[in-house]
């Protein structure tokens, strides 16, 4: 198995996985489960967020973008203005839909953010301090 520590400001994914995700009260709402990671760039664009059921019955996947969230180091976990009603009405998500742009433009238009495929600059690396919250329109 790779090796799970970490040091700094970096983090191995398989300790991403599994963290739980807050809303702006400290009030658990999910669970991150898997990333998306750009091929060619090597920057996360997506967090899959569990959300809702009973001991893992009917809980649901909703992808968001990576810069809707920001740990906190004080909850041991993410934090994120996303509301249950806007993951309850989010573009339908399908394993399918990665390869679909139309798809993607909707669930960013949904959420508030800019495409990563429009923010501009080079391949997405070092954009920012963090990599992401720096998405000012989409209140995250």
């Amino acid at each position: 198995m790779g090796m799970s520590t970490h040091s700094g400001n970096l983090i191995s994914s398989e300790n991403v996985e599994g963290t739980a995700v807050y809303d702006p009260s400290g009030n658990k709402i999910g669970s991150i489960d898997h990333l998306m990671i750009d091929k060619v760039s090597g920057v996360i664009r997506y967090a899959i967020m569990t959300f809702g059921g009973f001991l893992g019955l009917g809980e649901g996947e909703y992808p968001l973008p990576w810069k809707a969230f920001r740990f906190d180091t004080n909850l041991g976990g993410y934090v994120t203005n996303v509301t249950e009603d806007q993951l309850k009405n989010a573009p339908q998500f399908s394993e399918q839909s990665w390869t679909d742009r139309d798809w993607e433009s909707r669930l960013h238009q949904h959420f508030g953010s800019t495409p990563y495929w429009e923010e501009g600059g080079t391949s997405g690396m070092g954009t920012s301090q963090t990599g992401r919250g720096t998405d000012q329109t989409a209140g995250f």
